[in-house]
């Protein structure tokens, strides 16, 4: 009788809360749900521990929380003896209730040319500008996902439609039964950001930094837009009017938070950002962003390794993040930033528990813990005065557990979202274990032992026709429950799920199919309890997990510590100063506090290292004057003939391995240039190759700025195959020639109405890197072959009134070295490089010596990552090729790109003051024998070479260490993941990315 009356005032309550503006087929009666549930250990929030404590619950609301309560007539009274009531759990980043959304990109796709909007309507001309779609327009409830996450104890989820890199806004809404109307708790919880262009038809951004400099414009734009009237735009104005909520940016790597942060800096906005989970590896400038952080629970498989050959396929960077990431929410945690925690990005909704709990287990503590679930998700959401505790007035959104709530056998009993029951496991099942009579369709009788613990449950069946044992497997989630096992005859696994049928006595049934495929029924009824003195002895409390320590980069080669700054001596060596004392034999040279501090002989200093480099040779570290390492997400925006917005300076990648294999070469500064796919590309960015420092620590400070242009069949790029033909102009050389014109007159135009006193020009990224060439404040290197382009583009740059800095390749330049030392242009060309294709059928192996004979301040570069390692070789050649002095060669790659891109003044000789970017040779630095045994950037060692030896001995121990964990676990019975070798990708100039960029990081 209790239980019919519960049933019906249940469902009264349900009716009580019907929507107020809908009309019902029949009589209405609305009264209000009315619990109590007592004797109950209430966890009000992480702070807070109400014992033997009663919870009123009136209609949606709590209605009262604390001891000795008086419970008013008419509540339905549930007793929870020893049982525990924590806050519903909230989700930060869901898709929940969102239409999915699928990209795919082919070879086809790959460059298509739709270069506005297609969208019909006063919309932003980029699609994936998007901040005028609202989740709230799109919202619908989704029972089968809403099951899943009231499984595991979520009764509030943050939706959010991930499509776009203006994405629009997000909103939180419940997990009852209740149709959408009142789920949604706040219509628009949040703007939301991302990289990621998402379902765009637009083919600009191609790249990464394309996406950076979209999003950048978009801020301008709207900015520009509040001051105008002169068009409306539905994109713009939702833009502006979603500035006041707060600002979700979702990113896919810890470089990328920063990435994100820098926008947010330059606009003025605090991102909350929700990430992969790899935030240990730079935990120091995430911190240092201010920012509070999404995180998942979402941990990489140990690797199938047990082969030597598939283990070499796997990175050290890999088989430490496969040990480190559980660490992850602990690293943040004690680092004091703020941090809430989603179940997003799980292969299956019941990892998420056992994910956590291994979290716990790495550091994470269960204080912080619940935080992260209720009171901090609620907070960044701005609903904490709804959800996230148990405080009287708020909504009645609780879960009901069998003990502390991250204990490993605890259970979650029933979940209550709006003071609605959702029931999870019977209540009073707690513990399965015992022994049962087992009936199996076809085998007979049987006996099931089920033992282990309540939440890690192990069992054994036994056939008692003939005593054949088999160790199952069983699990249990809330009521249901499988079973398998293999007795051996019949041969195969026999499969089983059921659910619990009765409590008393406690009986489950269910279907089974055998190992031929045929199915039937199966039955167990309880039998006798299970025996403590059955058990194993309890074992002890589970060590520490030792992990290996965070390097810097996280990537082979790193280091747990940052090296420094040294004074050091070297004694008699011979030194190749690029100055006017020339080559200097048995010289001493002291570098102090990242300075050259004194040259000559008979040095000595205090407290300074001595290196004695008898019979060695220092010079000038090597400057690579055209380079495209340490770029992620692309080194082209292709996608318009006109890309000056974009900057590398964005995407740099402190992790690149080149970096340090180029200061194994002797390279200590390289210039990372946009690639060559546009006439007008993106802004360079110089760094130093400072092995472990941040992207932001990689600038050269100080340097001027440069930008990329090109020349020839790449820009025009008529020989590309593209469905429905090329439009992208130009198709034609004549037609790059007027993509200057029309660029550099629209910018004068630009600064002319910029300049009138109280304008309101909008404000144009691409137009200001223009306007900065012709202020002589940003500089221009532009990729070129033959004598004609050259010759056009000089004397354009004489017609429109800006200076050609560099150009690079330039192996046509021996027949205009004229034309370009009477204007000041220097040259960045290849030593020996030539049949490539046939921009280069003139190219001549003398180029470099002529050009220079011609008074044009000349260097050679790289353009390639395993090139830079060898420029001292490169110069060489124009000993072998021009006969050029051993001095004027070695400049190639030291002095004189050094003067192409302004830096001369802190590095490319040897003297004092300058900084200590050097290099110790073994031998003769343009000997094929000699070997960098020393480069030092600021004064230090970033390459060493008997450190390096030291290196790769601790790396071959570590790569054994883990991957020997790696063995244990898949032997434990951890799942594994094929060693898939990950191949870096090296760019060039004419390396595209909109494939790979888009495949990799697009809408999911």
């Amino acid at each position: 009788m209790k239980k019919i009356l519960f049933l019906f005032l249940f469902l009264v309550s349900l009716q009580s809360m019907a929507q107020e503006t809908f009309p019902v087929n029949g009589s209405w009666d609305k009264r209000p749900g009315l619990y109590a549930f007592t004797n109950a250990n209430i966890v009000v929030n992480a702070d807070q521990t109400i014992n033997n404590g009663t919870l009123l619950v009136k209609d949606r609301v709590i209605e009262s929380v604390g001891t000795n309560l008086v419970i008013p007539k008419g509540y339905i009274v549930i007793d929870l003896k020893g049982k525990y009531i924590y806050p519903s759990l909230v989700d930060a980043f869901t898709s929940y209730g969102v239409p999915s959304v699928s990209v795919t990109v082919n070879r086809q796709q790959q460059f298509r040319q739709v270069f506005t909007t297609t969208k019909q309507g006063a919309f932003y001309w980029n699609e994936a500008i998007r901040p005028e779609i609202s989740v709230k327009n799109q919202f619908t409830k989704d029972v089968r996902k809403a099951e899943e996450y009231k499984k595991n104890g979520f009764g509030v989820v943050h939706a959010i439609n991930r499509d776009g890199i203006a994405r629009g806004t997000s909103l939180v809404a419940t997990l009852g039964e209740e149709n959408e109307h009142e789920a949604i708790l706040k219509d628009q919880a949040a703007a939301q950001y991302s990289f990621n262009k998402g379902t765009s038809n637009n083919n600009y951004p191609s790249s990464l930094m394309g996406s950076i400099a979209l999003l950048r414009q978009a801020y301008h734009d709207a900015a520009w837009y509040n001051n105008q009237k002169s068009e409306f735009n539905i994109s713009l104005d939702h833009f502006n009017q979603i500035q006041t909520l707060p600002q979700f940016f979702e990113v896919n790597d810890a470089l990328s938070v920063l990435r994100a942060d820098k926008i947010g800096d330059e606009f003025g906005k605090q991102y909350i950002f929700k990430t992969d989970g790899k935030e240990y590896q730079k935990i120091d400038a995430v911190k240092a962003t201010g920012g509070s952080f999404i995180i998942p629970m979402t941990f990489p498989r140990a690797f199938d390794v047990e082969d030597p050959a598939d283990a070499r396929n796997v990175s050290l960077t890999q088989l430490k993040d496969w040990e480190m990431a559980p660490g992850n929410a602990a690293a943040l945690e004690k680092a004091g930033i703020r941090f809430a925690i989603t179940s997003f990005g799980l292969e299956g909704s019941r990892d998420f528990w056992s994910n956590l709990r291994t979290a716990i287990e790495r550091g994470l503590s269960e204080k912080q813990a619940l935080k992260s679930l209720t009171t901090i998700p609620a907070e960044m959401l701005g609903v904490a005065n709804q959800v996230g505790t148990l405080n009287a007035g708020k909504l009645a959104n609780f879960i009901i557990t069998s003990d502390q709530l991250f204990k490993k056998d605890n259970v979650i009993y029933e979940n209550w979202v709006e003071g609605r029951q959702y029931v999870v496991a019977k209540m009073n099942v707690n513990d399965l274990r015992g022994t049962y009579a087992l009936k199996v369709d076809g085998l007979g009788d049987l006996s099931l032992k089920i033992g282990g613990t309540a939440s890690a449950y192990d069992a054994n069946v036994e056939r008692l026709a003939d005593s054949t044992k088999a160790k199952a497997s069983f699990n249990r989630n809330g009521d249901l429950m499988s079973l398998n096992f293999d007795l051996k005859k019949p041969a195969g696994v026999i499969r089983m799920s059921g659910y619990i049928a009765s409590l008393s006595p406690l009986s489950f049934k269910g279907e089974v199919v055998q190992p031929d495929g045929s199915s039937g029924s199966w039955s167990a009824s309880f039998k006798e309890a299970f025996k403590e003195t059955e058990a194993k002895k309890e074992s002890p409390a589970p060590a520490p997990v030792s992990t290996g320590s965070v390097i810097y980069p996280f990537t082979a080669y790193g280091n747990e510590s940052a090296p420094k700054a040294e004074s050091v001596l070297f004694k008699n060596a011979t030194v190749w100063t690029n100055e006017k004392e020339g080559k200097l034999n048995n010289t001493d040279v002291l570098i102090e506090n990242g300075k050259i501090k004194a040259v000559g002989k008979n040095l000595s200093a205090t407290n300074a290292k001595v290196i004695d480099a008898t019979g060695k040779h220092i010079s000038p570290g090597i400057v690579d004057e055209h380079s495209h390492i340490a770029g992620f997400g692309g080194i082209n925006e292709g996608a318009q003939s006109v890309t000056s917005e974009v900057r590398i300076g964005d995407i740099l990648s402190s992790e690149d391995i080149n970096i340090y294999r180029q200061l194994a070469g002797g390279v200590t500064a390289s210039h990372i240039l946009h690639g060559s796919a546009n006439a007008i590309g993106g802004q360079t960015q110089i760094i130093k190759l400072r092995w472990g420092k941040t992207p932001e620590e990689l600038k050269f400070e100080g340097a001027d700025g440069f930008i990329k242009f090109a020349l020839g069949e790449n820009v025009k790029q008529s020989n590309f195959q593209i469905p429905g033909g090329n439009q992208r102009f130009p198709q034609s050389r004549m037609g790059v020639e007027q993509v200057f014109v029309d660029a550099f007159t629209r910018a004068k135009e630009y600064q002319a109405a910029r300049s009138v006193k109280g304008n309101n020009v909008r404000r144009d990224l691409e137009l200001d890197a223009l306007v900065e060439i012709m202020n002589q404040k940003r500089f221009i290197t532009c990729h070129s072959y033959v004598q004609s382009e050259i010759n056009m583009l000089m004397h354009l740059a004489d017609s429109m009134g800006f200076k050609i800095n560099t150009f690079t390749h330039i192996l046509e330049g021996y027949k205009v070295a004229d034309g370009m030392a009477k204007r000041g242009i220097a040259a960045s060309t290849f030593s020996d490089w030539w049949a490539y294709k046939n921009e280069v059928a003139e190219a001549i192996p003398y180029n470099a010596k002529l050009m220079h004979q011609g008074g044009v301040l000349t260097g050679f570069n790289s353009d390639d990552a395993e090139m830079a390692r060898r420029l001292n070789q490169e110069a060489a050649k124009a000993i072998t090729y021009g006969n050029m002095s051993e001095e004027d060669a070695l400049k190639l790659v030291t002095l004189n790109p050094a003067k192409m891109l302004h830096i001369d003044n802190r590095v490319g000789s040897i003297k004092v003051g300058k900084d200590a970017d050097i290099v110790l040779w073994s031998d003769n630095p343009l000997s094929i024998y000699a070997k960098a045994e020393k480069t030092f950037v600021d004064g230090i060692a970033y390459w060493d070479m008997e450190q390096d030896a030291a290196k790769q001995k601790a790396l071959n121990a570590e790569r054994g260490r883990i991957i020997q964990k790696m063995i244990a676990a898949k032997n434990g019975g951890t799942a594994t993941q094929r060693a898939v070798a990950q191949r870096q990708r090296l760019y060039e100039c004419e390396s595209l990315e909109e494939e790979q960029f888009v495949n990799a990081n697009r809408y999911q």
